[in-house]
């Protein structure tokens, strides 16, 4: 028996660090890293030891013969990955596994002071910078987060259907109450405090503040109401503070998603999935209520260029190919997409589709009784019509364009990041400027995660990101060059308590855990999110905030 990596896989390669026989490819140190959608265990290799599923943060990896029927194509999805050579040989010697010289990339000298490090995000990309800097030095961390909870994409971002990838939390968790961590919640930079006055009370600074806005398309009725961000449907679902109970409406038999990457698949999974399935999970109270009155049968996804060049990954693809009641169409409207399709490579991605039905939709009726996801390849968005709400949406087909009747569409065509004040800014990257993650012209302040490196990556692409910074960071501690902070640690608490009634810290933050798994175990759910400021500071002030 071998074992498998499957759908929820992070790619942050903790399970490559502790495999005994290298079996677990690509590595860090090999070209592909970074690349591939996921890593993969070589069947030919692995000596079922099972120290890859003890270390995987996510669930991600089952022996082989235990895989439910869902994930059964993960065995050869893993073992085609091999199909065109062998990992490198390991050499002669007592141990399985190639293992490399030791490095020590984290060390300081031993009589060098504690460098006091501020992180702005606690999301993944702050996070795993924060790991690293607490497991590997003596640096002092203070966490800073302009949301009174902590957790950013973990907790805002993945699906509530997809509570195994939410399990990264849990190991960022370990380190909000570390004994050389600091929890500053609540506060927001450029806002209650200024990057300079951040600055002055440390060492060094480092930014994770991800790509918080959505892409436009800019096209005509853009703004109609129901034409609205992917990011905002998404927050929306998840109980994101920032964003109303009533901003979704699902009275529409049909939405149309512009884009075709993961988060299109997120969106478009979520509103044709049974909401009896999502009625255990951690989905907003108000979204799990809308979705259980919504009249949506029909989701189109509209993608660009044709399934080859499909940005959303074959684990997305393949989620969507066995959810239960949904029927999954590709529209032939263009006869690229089936002759792609038919003449893929196996692994291809396009390959995937081989089995699904293909057929010309005649969008002019309304959607028929079900529920049905429709992938259009090929297909622009032109225009979005209606008077004061979403009509339709007018997009290029063959031979002409076409109107696909709907009451909402969401665009999911990318992320971008938005400036901070008192940092640099690329307008054309929406990145700020940076070398490997020390930002120009500013000395002892640093980026980590998407405002680094566009948004690109996901979750477990920031642990290397997180490392080339905080190597950097420590380069620059070593060699004197940080500028030395002005004021105490002591003085940066008081100052965030002056500016804002609602700091949380760790205690706190444990508090609204609490609740939350409070309320949850009322609901028979895994947690139920309290979705308001106010909810969230009273519940982390020891106020029982439990709505019925």
């Amino acid at each position: 028996m071998t074992y498998a990596i499957t759908q929820t896989c992070c790619s942050d390669a903790t399970c490559i660090a502790v495999c005994p026989v290298n079996c677990i490819h690509p590595t860090p140190q090999e070209r592909e890293f970074g690349s591939t959608e996921m890593l993969y265990i070589d069947p030919k290799t692995c000596i079922d030891c099972g120290a890859c599923a003890d270390a995987c943060p996510v669930d991600a990896i089952f022996p082989v013969d235990s895989l439910p029927d869902a994930q059964q194509e993960y065995a050869a999805i893993n073992a085609d990955y091999f199909a065109d050579g062998e990992p490198e040989p390991v050499g002669a010697g007592p141990n399985f596994h190639a293992w490399g010289e030791p490095s020590f990339d984290r060390g300081v000298p031993s009589d060098f002071a504690p460098v006091r490090v501020a992180i702005v995000g606690t999301g993944p990309a702050g996070m795993y910078a924060a790991e690293d800097l607490l497991l590997h030095t003596n640096a002092e961390v203070t966490l800073v987060d302009r949301l009174p909870v902590a957790g950013g994409l973990i907790r805002y971002g993945v699906a509530p259907d997809h509570p195994a990838t939410k399990k990264v939390g849990d190991t960022f968790a370990r380190f909000h109450a570390h004994p050389r961590a600091r929890m500053v919640l609540g506060v927001e930079v450029g806002k209650d405090i200024t990057t300079q006055e951040l600055a002055a009370h440390h060492d060094a600074v480092i930014y994770a503040v991800g790509a918080s806005k959505d892409r436009r398309l800019g096209v005509g009725g853009e703004d109609l109401q129901g034409s609205i961000a992917a990011t905002t449907f998404v927050a929306w679902y998840n109980a994101h503070p920032e964003v109303a109970a009533d901003a979704v409406d699902l009275s529409g038999e049909r939405v149309v998603v512009v884009g075709n990457g993961n988060v299109a698949v997120d969106v478009a999974r979520i509103l044709a999935t049974d909401p009896e399935t999502l009625a255990g999970t951690d989905i907003a109270d108000h979204a799990l209520a809308a979705l259980r009155a919504s009249k949506v049968r029909e989701v189109v996804l509209l993608g660009r260029r044709g399934p080859e060049d499909a940005a959303y990954t074959a684990s997305e693809l393949l989620a969507l190919k066995h959810l239960p009641g949904v029927e999954l169409v590709v529209d032939d409207h263009d006869p690229r997409t089936g002759a792609t399709i038919d003449s893929a490579s196996p692994k291809g991605k396009a390959a995937l589709l081989r089995d699904v039905a293909r057929r010309t939709v005649d969008w002019s009726p309304t959607p028929d009784a079900g529920r049905r996801i429709v992938l259009r390849f090929h297909s622009s968005t032109v225009e979005v019509l209606g008077t004061d709400t979403v009509r339709a949406a007018r997009v290029t087909s063959v031979p002409g364009d076409l109107e696909i009747p709907a009451g909402m569409l969401l665009r999911a065509v990318g992320y971008r990041g938005v400036p901070v004040p008192g940092l640099p800014f690329d307008e054309a990257t929406t990145t700020v400027p940076h070398e490997g993650g020390r930002v120009t012209g500013q000395p002892g302040t640093y980026v980590v995660g998407w405002i680094k490196r566009g948004p690109s990556g996901g979750i477990g692409a920031n642990r290397t990101c997180a490392a080339e910074t905080v190597s950097m960071l420590l380069a620059d501690a070593v060699a004197g060059a940080l500028p030395a902070p002005a004021l105490t640690a002591t003085s940066f608490r008081r100052l965030v308590r002056s500016r804002t009634r609602q700091l949380i810290d760790a205690r706190g933050l444990a508090a609204i855990d609490r609740a939350e798994l409070a309320r949850g175990r009322g609901q028979g759910r895994t947690r139920a999110k309290l979705g308001t400021v106010p909810e969230l500071v009273a519940a982390a002030k020891g106020n029982r905030w439990v709505k019925r």
